[in-house]
């Protein structure tokens, strides 16, 4: 078996494509920990480092091929050059993919905001994508919460007022988490990530945040950071609900592997996978169809997607590009990944 950095070496007669390690483009936003070095072996001179962006082809950080004949180029340049990698409902975007899939390590309080949708994000922001997400808890502090909409329905003058004289917090929503949770937070939804949580986040390839509330802290150099008030007012929505419980989960079990939906929206689908063998037969079969491609992302453990020949080797906090029309695939070990396709 090959080792998780060599090149797989691509059967062009088996008519499809072979899957590649990705490597992350990193973020040291103040709020940020130690735990995607420590706990996932993310090998980033940033400190601290807050997120990393594991598969992405958005500007503001572009991921990297990181195995095979395409190694050290972006992700972005090779599916520009390869249309058909990213399948035929995406391969007219000139190399960008509509998601972006992070690893979040929040030591302290995210900001408090809102993402705009597509139709706004269109109209107000140069033609971007807005933002709708999904959470998936990897691990989570005793005490640790996110803030998810108001506890009752506000109106934009109440909002005003209580932003105005710091009061805001009283008015929002705190839900406890715990480790395996998942909260899908559509585009309007009111939310923040608390201190002592360690989040996979599955979004819209999309970087715009507007901050309405950021606990008055200051940025490295001693300056507040921007808020973004009116337009946060103005795309976010205000009516107050109850606490958002956790969805039905249903693990369907085979022969040496589990799998389980987490979360389908008009966006992408992710669903949870379960690895317990170390023998290829026993493996979950894998294939892309030729329509789009797959993102698979290891939370635990290790394991190895492998071809009939050739292997690619992956650990936690790795990240594997499956291109659209692969070659036909095993995925065996012990390990726990998402996989995500659009």
């Amino acid at each position: 078996m090959t080792n998780r950095n060599s090149n797989w070496r691509i059967d062009r007669t088996a008519g499809g494509s072979s899957p590649f390690l990705l490597k992350p483009a990193g973020k040291d936003y103040l709020w940020g920990g130690t735990r995607l070095k420590d706990d996932f072996s993310k090998n980033i001179d940033m400190s601290p480092l807050a997120e990393t962006w594991e598969c992405s082809t958005h500007p503001d950080g572009l991921s990297l091929v990181a195995s095979g004949e395409y190694q050290g180029r972006t992700l972005r340049d090779v599916l520009k050059e390869n249309p058909a990698y990213m399948g035929q409902k995406h391969a007219v975007t000139n190399g960008d993919i509509p998601i972006l899939i992070k690893f979040i390590d929040a030591k302290s309080n995210l900001s408090v905001q809102v993402h705009p949708d597509d139709d706004y994000a269109r109209e107000h922001e140069n033609g971007s994508l807005g933002k709708s997400e999904m959470w998936y808890v990897l691990d989570a502090q005793k005490g640790a919460e996110l803030i998810y909409g108001f506890r009752r329905s506000m109106d934009r003058k109440k909002l005003l007022e209580s932003l105005s004289t710091g009061m805001v917090e009283r008015y929002l929503q705190k839900v406890p988490i715990q480790k395996d949770d998942m909260f899908y937070i559509p585009a309007g939804q009111v939310h923040a990530i608390g201190a002592g949580a360690l989040i996979a986040e599955i979004q819209e390839s999309s970087n715009l945040t507007y901050r309405l509330y950021d606990y008055n802290r200051l940025d490295k150099d001693g300056r507040p950071r921007p808020l973004h008030v009116e337009k946060a007012v103005e795309v976010a929505d205000l009516r107050g609900g109850s606490e958002p419980r956790q969805p039905m989960r249903v693990l369907k079990f085979k022969r040496g592997y589990a799998t389980e939906l987490l979360c389908r929206c008009k966006y992408f689908q992710v669903d949870r996978m379960l690895l317990n063998t170390e023998r290829w037969r026993e493996g979950a079969s894998f294939q892309t169809a030729a329509d789009s491609f797959r993102v698979l992302l290891c939370t635990e453990g290790v394991g190895t997607l492998a071809g009939e020949t050739e292997g690619l080797q992956f650990i936690k906090g790795d990240c594997i590009f499956v291109p659209a029309g692969s070659v036909p695939l095993k995925l065996y070990g012990k390990a726990q990944l998402l996989m995500v396709g659009c």
